[in-house]
């Protein structure tokens, strides 16, 4: 057993990051400290003041471990990936999950394209950005096509060229070609060079010359010519000389300013390259009442930043971070270049760190009730789902469910929902193995036998790791009743699991109408959030599994151990599966048992007999 006293007296005199954990061992804290023992240890001392929001992580803590650093540093960077992983319940949490799109630049290929990108890799590409909006780059890459006639394929240039026809492209006149040779690659890249000057912001050229050739266009009477050099012009000046590339010879800021109304916060940051302001985003967070602008945005810098590939020189704060110098360092190794952090406190920097406070303000205003309705429709409906079965500390709910045509060849499912919400990374499909014929609760047996056996032996194999089935769920959702999860039951109790499992419980028209738990029904409002819950989870699983077995079917992978087996064909493996209950049935069948199936002759018998039994044999 963890004594918490003991292994406060253990921790080592050095920099690191320490991991709490909660009753069912879940991690609820990850910090980082520059000296363990003593960080640690103020978390236990009664005669220190703590916050609300501390005093009851305290309440929760059953058991703590750390990991050494070298430094302060590494244990920044350990802390943030370790939040990112885990998401502890009393770390401040973004909400949001933005990325940022980029324009790319493949300047390594002979014939080089600019694509749209999600990401900004560490490759031969040049990239542009990060934009604030798909939508923003989207608009310039057409800009882009229509101004230079850059190609979009992923023809091998110029080994292909001659080898096909030219696409639409070239015929709406977004492409000149180069895979027919209409242009030669010297001409190309330079089409290519001015598109990049585009890109950096130098757009005196290009205005300069739409309008000469707008002019003579007009001029020469050609106006429907002319009316489109004026929508490209037009569309070039809309386009704000804004984005630069990403290098660290440009100065560029991020102005953040933070509001917040309890337990709901909101950061407002806007995106200023070049000198110009470019675009805003705005992102909501979990706070404790009690926390202040510098922690909230101390948590803000580090985990926003730690998920982008880009940061500005400068960032401009309402307020000083904990961490100041820690963070700034920090982001400058990410950067490979200095980065400064700043409050500014008067003229016109510190009027744009007010107006991004202000702007703050009034999304928090505006997304108040909208954010309301949210809490209430995941852990306002985790709570009453807590309220009625008479249980506490449910943050994982994982829900199983069966499905077969027929009663034959059945798949499974298993959901996960996280705080309220579905965790489609951590769904999984079961095609099953041992069970022939419409044996929902064998089938069942099998899918959660083998999930938390694969569970428990990543456990054992690496007690700390990650693996997709070494987290287990507070509560398992049933889609049935007593059968159902008396099931759950007999597979959790022979592995030594204690683990709640609900069973939900459908009325005659297949609708929810309970949850069995503990050998009782227990009724629930069908007007509440809870049972919304509920009903989402079970459409859920049972859309996932139909989802599965469909792909098999149109795949044709569905397969039974009966195929393998000479002479037995759809029809004579359908009257097996009709006359035995299961597969074990099957095997332990004489050849006289066996020939008694309608359809079965005597040498299908013994085929089938001798399947069986041939490592006897």
């Amino acid at each position: 057993m963890f004594n918490i006293e003991e292994e406060l007296k253990k921790l080592p005199a050095k920099p690191g990051v320490y991991i709490m954990h909660g009753e069912k061992d879940e991690i609820i804290y990850i910090g980082k400290a520059v000296v363990l023992k003593n960080r640690v240890r103020q978390y236990f001392q009664q005669s220190r003041n703590k916050t609300a929001k501390i005093e009851q992580m305290v309440s929760h803590i059953r058991r703590f471990e750390y990991i050494i650093t070298d430094s302060e540093l590494e244990a920044l960077v350990l802390e943030c990936n370790l939040i990112k992983e885990h998401r502890p319940r009393y770390n401040t949490m973004l909400k949001d999950d933005k990325g940022y799109p980029y324009i790319k630049v493949t300047v390594s290929e002979e014939y080089p394209r600019i694509l749209f990108s999600h990401t900004m890799k560490k490759d031969k590409s040049k990239y542009y950005g990060p934009y604030t909006s798909a939508w923003a780059v989207k608009n310039i890459l057409e800009l882009l096509r229509k101004l230079y006639q850059i190609r979009t394929c992923n023809r091998n240039l110029p080994k292909d060229i001659g080898k096909s026809r030219p696409c639409l492209n070239f015929h709406i006149k977004q492409c000149k070609a180069p895979c027919q040779g209409y242009i030669s690659k010297e001409e190309y890249r330079e089409s290519i060079r001015k598109a990049m000057d585009f890109l950096n912001g130098n757009y005196d050229g290009i205005l300069k010359n739409l309008e000469e050739k707008m002019l003579a266009a007009s001029e020469a009477m050609e106006y429907e010519q002319a009316m489109e050099y004026r929508d490209l012009l037009n569309s070039v000046k809309q386009i704000s000389q804004k984005q630069k590339i990403t290098s660290s010879d440009i100065e560029d800021r991020d102005v953040i300013a933070c509001s917040c109304d309890g337990p709901d916060a909101v950061v407002q940051v806007f995106f200023i390259r070049g000198g110009k302001l470019i675009g805003r985003e705005h992102f909501h967070l979990n706070v404790a009442v009690q926390e202040e602008k510098k922690q909230i945005l101390n948590s803000f810098i580090k985990q926003y930043y730690a998920g982008t590939p880009f940061i500005p020189r400068e960032l401009m704060l309402q307020a000083a971070p904990e961490e100041e110098g820690l963070l700034a360092e920090w982001l400058s190794k990410k950067k490979g270049s200095k980065v400064y952090i700043h409050v500014p406190k008067k003229g016109q920097k510190e009027r744009l760190v007010e107006l991004a406070f202000k702007n703050a303000s009034m999304v928090l205003e505006q997304d108040k009730e909208k954010i309301k309705r949210e809490e209430l429709r995941t852990f306002g409906a985790i709570r009453q789902i807590e309220e009625w079965i008479g249980i506490t500390g449910v943050k994982r709910i994982e829900a199983f469910d069966i499905s077969n045509t027929s009663g034959m060849e059945s798949v499974g499912s298993m959901v996960v929902y996280e705080d309220g919400k579905p965790k489609r990374s951590d769904y999984r499909k079961f095609k099953i193995k041992t069970v022939i014929g419409p044996d929902d609760y064998a089938s069942m047996e099998e899918v959660l036998r083998r999930r938390f056996e694969h569970g428990l032996e990543e456990i054992r194999k690496e007690p700390d790791g990650f693996g997709s089935f070494v987290r287990f769920p507070d509560l398992i959702m049933m889609d049935g009743g007593r059968g159902q999860v008396n099931v759950a039951l007999k597979v959790l109790k022979e592995l030594g699991l204690v683990i709640p499992v609900c069973g939900m419980v459908k009325d005659e028209n297949h609708h929810t109408r309970g949850l069995y738990y503990q050998n009782k029904e227990i009724p629930i409002e069908r007007n509440s959030e809870g049972f919304r819950l509920i009903t989402r989870i079970q459409d859920e699983a049972h859309r996932f599994a139909i989802e599965y077995h469909r792909s098999l079917r149109s795949k044709d992978q569905v397969h039974s151990i009966l195929d393998d087996i000479e002479g037995i064909g759809a029809t004579r493996r359908r009257a097996l599966m009709k006359y035995f209950k299961g597969l074990d049935e099957i095997r332990k069948a004489d050849i006289k048992t066996l020939k008694e199936v309608p359809s079965m002759n005597e040498r299908a018998a013994k085929q089938v007999y001798q399947f069986f039994h041939k490592e006897e044999g």
